[in-house]
């Protein structure tokens, strides 16, 4: 431990209180009893009247070096009643330091000062006594501490009415859960056992509490023991476990609730103990795609990263995440005000020593975004920044060419004039077999982003994947909106089925695909099975306390113009290889002539500058032969469809599906 002159003061000032002064002469009481016992201990209690002189003068050092070392230690700094296993091993370092002077002065000296010579037994004896007995005085103290306080919280529990709850899983979350829960003098909580699937834990007790049986005992658990709340504690559960464990609750019935997540817990963002209601996100999770710490930082440390579109759901889970890898600078770059304001808000509050920069800017600005790039050169750019909403979308086709494409091309192009490193696009699943405006547009993105890979030295890789939680504008905040207000809650067809995913699940592949991409490449998640609409609604209902079709109703709108009723992942045309990651697909797509690009770039211009969107959907037509958009019927006849023709193409399995 640094023995500086400012370690030397923190410690003088410690030792002024009258707590720290007792501590100081209880310790050198054991120090010099713990001695006392060992020589007694080396001649049987009868110490000679030869060996007492000699003693007294080896206990005059002793005891000082001792103390010395338990100081050196920073054992004074430490508060008593919070010692815990983690503070044990600075007593055992400060042992052993103390008997390497000791055993040296005692090989050292020869036999004309041999009263000064510690017998070999003595050390040993001596070290253990010692050093176990001022390390006993802090257990006791804290022994005292919490028998006090269990007192109070028996008191506080006696006089207010307790909510009995049982924690399903008995795994690392769940003794997190436990512990904090138990901590806690103002928690209603009373914890009455865990239920867990795991045999081997049927029977045991952990953190007190006791391993009362498996989710089959629920029923017979919940009713014997009068419980009032199920409270899922598995940190990383499927859709499928949570989905059955509520299906058991509901039959019961028992309310149930969740903690967070483990990755909101171990990121400081959420405490274990805030507990909340299930909700349809929890039945939708999966476990996330596992990040290799490692190479995202050899990818991200000590660089200038800018993230465009940083204050939307994507973009600011990017820039949260990114944070964690301490780059040199974080560039956040949005055109909407308040929400780069509470991204940027929020990234001081995680990481005040982290350089962000919050930049208003629009993508499609160039000069703007030109100056940006000349006075920061970043060296990693995530373009997050995009126009996402289907039917909007479709009736202003042109924004969706300026901010989807033309927007892509030049902040791509910068990112290869200013020498960057990596370019990341955000894209979707609505690219493949577009039947939509902005599916179209994005498409058109990723071959702007293939095309630029042949142009310079910027590896440019684009990121394809579903819909994504509880971002602004999806399915279920409006759902939870439809309910609150009694209803109906709209799904557009029954058939309506969807891919999801995470948002901090979206950011870790659009993180995975920066380090990992080679340049030209679309990487694809294996995103599972795709859930219907419908589903989520009846659980979005029933989560909320109603019944389906009785307390709330659900009507059908119609699928709207640029939907399909099953999404897809990955094209004909496509061939699908895996990555060193098992859940990340790489999809190789035949690249376009540069000369193509560059026309279809020109043509779209000219036509989104002039806001001639009929122009623009019968011309995304013809560029992607896949693509399916709706145009007018007076449109050029033979390059699209008319506004009634209803998009049903069934999805088949994608090859990165289980």
């Amino acid at each position: 431990m640094s023995t500086s002159p400012q370690v030397l003061r923190q410690w003088l000032f410690t030792t002024r209180s009258a707590a720290k002064q007792a501590q100081i002469g209880l310790d050198l009481l054991v120090l010099v009893i713990a001695f006392y016992l060992a020589y007694n201990i080396r001649f049987d209690f009868a110490v000679p009247d030869e060996a007492f002189r000699p003693m007294l003068l080896q206990l005059s050092y002793v005891a000082i070096l001792q103390f010395a070392s338990l100081a050196a230690m920073g054992t004074y700094l430490l508060i008593w009643r919070y010692v815990g296993m983690a503070e044990v091993h600075r007593f055992v370092v400060a042992a052993s330091i103390s008997c390497v002077p000791i055993i040296a002065i005692r090989l050292g000296l020869s036999q004309v000062h041999r009263d000064w010579r510690v017998p070999l037994s003595v050390i040993l004896v001596d070290t253990v006594l010692a050093f176990g007995g001022v390390l006993g005085l802090r257990v006791l103290r804290r022994t005292h501490y919490e028998w006090n306080r269990k007192k109070r919280k028996k008191s506080v529990r006696q006089s207010t009415p307790r909510t009995r709850v049982l924690l399903i899983g008995a795994g690392r979350a769940g003794v997190m859960a436990a512990a904090e829960i138990q901590s806690r003098g103002d928690s209603d909580l009373e914890i009455v056992g865990f239920i867990d699937d795991n045999p081997a834990k049927r029977g045991s007790i952990i953190q007190g509490v006791k391993v009362l049986g498996s989710t089959s005992h629920l029923p017979w658990v919940v009713g014997e023991l009068g419980i009032d709340q199920v409270v899922i504690s598995i940190a990383q559960g499927s859709r499928s476990e949570f989905r059955r464990i509520l299906d058991i609750c509901e039959g019961i019935p028992v309310k149930v609730r969740v903690i967070p997540g483990l990755h909101e817990i171990i990121q400081g963002q959420v405490r274990v103990s805030r507990i909340r209601d299930l909700q349809i996100e929890d039945l939708l999770g999966r476990a996330p795609v596992q990040l290799d710490e490692g190479e995202m930082r050899r990818f991200v440390f000590g660089k200038t990263v800018l993230v465009t579109g940083a204050g939307g759901s994507i973009g600011s889970e990017l820039a949260r995440q990114l944070s964690s890898f301490e780059p040199a600078r974080l560039l956040l770059v949005e055109r909407a005000e308040f929400a780069l304001f509470e991204i940027d808000r929020e990234l001081s509050k995680l990481d005040p020593g982290m350089t962000h920069t919050p930049l208003i800017a629009d993508v499609d600005d160039e000069a703007r975004m030109r100056a940006i790039f000349e006075e920061f050169h970043p060296q990693m750019v995530f373009h997050a920044a995009a126009h996402k909403h289907v039917p909007l979308m479709e009736n202003n086709a042109a924004e969706a060419v300026k901010n989807n494409v033309l927007a892509t091309h030049k902040i791509g192009r910068m990112a290869g004039e200013f020498g960057a490193e990596a370019f990341v696009l955000i894209s979707t699943d609505k690219a493949v077999r577009p039947t939509s405006v902005m599916g179209a547009t994005k498409r058109v993105a990723e071959l702007i982003v293939q095309d630029l890979n042949g142009w310079y030295a910027t590896r440019y890789v684009a990121v394809r994947f579903g819909n994504v939680i509880g971002s602004a504008g999806s399915v279920i905040p409006v759902f939870r909106e439809q309910i609150r207000n009694g209803g109906p809650v709209t799904v557009t067809h029954p058939d309506m089925m969807r891919y999801f995913m995470t948002i901090p699940e979206a950011a870790h592949l659009v993180l995975e695909a920066g380090a990992m991409g080679n340049g030209g490449e679309i990487f694809i998640l294996d995103m599972g099975e795709p859930v219907r609409i419908l589903d989520l609604a009846k659980e979005a209902i029933t989560l909320s306390g109603l019944k389906p079709f009785e307390d709330i109703d659900i009507a059908f709108t119609g699928v709207r113009p640029g939907e399909k009723l099953f999404e897809e992942l990955e094209i004909k045309e496509e061939e699908m290889s895996k990555t060193r990651h098992p859940r990340i697909y790489i999809g190789k797509i035949a690249a376009y002539p540069h000369h193509q690009v560059s026309h279809a770039l020109e043509s779209l211009s000219v036509m989104a500058r002039n806001g001639r969107d009929q122009e623009i959907r019968t011309f995304l037509n013809r560029l992607l032969p896949e693509a399916r958009v709706q145009v007018e019927e007076d449109s050029e006849p033979g390059l699209g469809l008319t506004s009634a023709w209803v998009p049903q193409v069934r999805s088949r399995r994608s090859a990165v599906s289980h």
